[in-house]
């Protein structure tokens, strides 16, 4: 029964790694890549930068106007203001109806802008671009390499502009509302494909694969799992801690196979932990999710009137808010409408959305509000002013990085049946951030176990640096050692059954 057991656990390893071992040192080595370029986005801190400022003395019209002569009425999730549609100002609009798409208006005339076209995609890639840089049109699209990301579905299509600047950027231009949604340079293009690209096994979607690519994923980390489990197995059973071989050593195999079995005891367990937790990073069979109650935003707006009953002229608004702004951006809290200025940096100055006067969040009335957000009792309030275990700041590049996670932050924790914490930006009263049990579950076995983002080894680069780096060569080795053996044994299978290796044509 002991050598039955034993000879499946090396049959299992053997022929699991004939297949798997190329993944195996493809995701080591991409891992290493994407530690330092990620997969291409579009920030808002970004965004902001290009866009051009909105110019006080242009004849604009205010939100209640813009909104009746385009004859959108229906309830607002979002509505901005920005000369980011062709490098005019225009007012995007976005319904809370789930599924609505966004509408842009001409902020001056107060019509619906339509679908984008080529010369509009050009206009809006020449307000991004810095001034005087060559463009060149390249074509429409409705998913390439660089734009799988789900955010991006309520763009799409998507037009292409290629700008003539020392990074050969490329510019992706929605072909609903003529925002530039995502940017790439050459090199983040052409590190993509060592990078993030292969590593998420990017090659199965946008094709006949796309809708298997998760189970893919999951089958491919589970099976991953399998053979680094198996191998270890059968690494600590061949392995004499007592007594070594006839050859002298601990090990019975020489050259490659030596140096796996080597690689394998001393790998095995960060491989197989960045195996497991890849796998958790699909959220497999939605082992994460807790049902949790949506957030009753109503308490944080306060029975605030509608954005369209805005009235404050964006002359007005952008005297008051003073610098240059990118973009006003009109949100509900406490019972009133507020503005947001957005300069090309920094906090956003708040503006009264009815009388463009300068106000200031009532924090009281905020941790009033914020107690019903959720169903059930909120037994503490914190304010945290330092990043901490579940509310932290990634690299932008990184695959959690690049949204805004600002302090101070007001933590409300609620006594709910999933252990909800929901933080508050307590300058502007935006929830910034959410979690439950599920979603701190996710953080220790995804991002902790994957990134090894843990501040302690954050803040000492380039330690996190160069232990991640050691660890990703030291599986690589064992993994493209793997690939020999393998090639090897497959090859000595295919002669022993007589399959010719070549084929010489005559």
């Amino acid at each position: 029964m002991r050598a039955r057991f034993k000879r499946l656990l090396f049959l299992v390893h053997r022929w699991l790694g004939v297949i798997l071992c190329a993944f195996f040192a493809m995701w080591f080595v991409s891992g290493v890549v994407m530690m330092y370029v990620g997969y291409p986005k579009l920030t808002d801190a970004e965004r902001l930068r290009h866009l051009p400022p909105l110019a006080a003395e242009a004849p604009l019209l205010s939100p209640q106007q813009a909104l009746a002569r385009a004859a959108v009425d229906a309830p607002l999730k979002e509505l901005r203001l920005a000369a980011a549609s062709g490098g005019r100002s225009a007012y995007f609009a976005t319904p809370k109806a789930k599924g609505s798409a966004t509408v842009a208006i001409d902020a001056m005339g107060g019509t619906r802008l339509p679908a984008t076209d080529r010369a509009r995609a050009l206009a809006s890639a020449a307000a991004f671009a810095a001034p005087g840089a060559g463009l060149r049109y390249l074509d429409v699209i409705a998913e390439d390499a660089f734009t799988h990301s789900r955010a991006l579905d309520a763009h799409r299509p998507l037009h292409r502009v290629e700008v003539d600047d020392a990074s050969k950027t490329m510019l992706y231009i929605s072909g609903r509302t003529g925002e530039v949604v995502r940017d790439a340079t050459r090199s983040e293009r052409l590190w993509n494909y060592a990078g993030a690209w292969i590593h998420w096994l990017y090659p199965f979607r946008g094709n006949i694969f796309d809708s298997y690519w998760s189970d893919i994923v999951n089958w491919l980390s589970i099976a991953g799992i399998a053979m680094a489990l198996s191998g270890t197995v059968v690494g600590i059973m061949r392995w004499r801690f007592v007594r070594p071989y006839r050859n002298g050593g601990r090990t019975p195999y020489q050259g490659f196979m030596r140096w796996h079995h080597i690689g394998g005891l001393l790998f095995a367990l960060t491989t197989i932990t960045w195996i497991f937790s890849g796998l958790m990073s699909m959220n497999p069979w939605r082992v994460f999710d807790t049902d949790a109650a949506p957030l009753q935003a109503q308490a944080l707006e306060g029975g605030a009137p509608s954005l369209a009953a805005s009235v404050a002229a964006p002359s007005a608004l952008l005297a008051a808010a003073g610098g240059s702004v990118r973009e006003l951006r009109w949100t509900r809290v406490q019972g009133r409408v507020v503005v947001q200025a957005f300069a090309a940096g920094g906090k956003p100055v708040l503006l009264d959305g009815a009388t463009a006067q300068p106000l200031q969040l009532d924090p009281a009335a905020l941790r009033t509000a914020a107690a019903q957000l959720l169903p059930g009792s909120v037994p503490r309030f914190a304010m945290q002013s330092v990043y901490d275990l579940y509310y932290y700041n990634r690299d932008a590049h990184t695959m959690t990085g690049g949204s805004a996670k600002p302090l101070p932050v007001l933590r409300v924790e609620f006594d709910d049946p999933q252990a909800s914490w929901v933080y508050l930006d307590p300058y502007t009263g935006a929830v910034v951030g959410r979690s439950d049990r599920g979603k701190r579950s996710s953080r220790w076995l995804f991002a902790m176990l994957h990134s090894w983002d843990w501040l302690p080894l954050l803040e000492r680069r380039p330690l996190w640096d160069m232990l991640l780096i050691f660890l990703s060569i030291g599986g690589a080795v064992m993994s493209i050692t793997g690939i020999v053996i393998g090639w090897r044994r497959l090859g000595k299978k295919l002669r022993g059954s007589g399959v010719p290796r070549t084929i010489r044509l005559p």
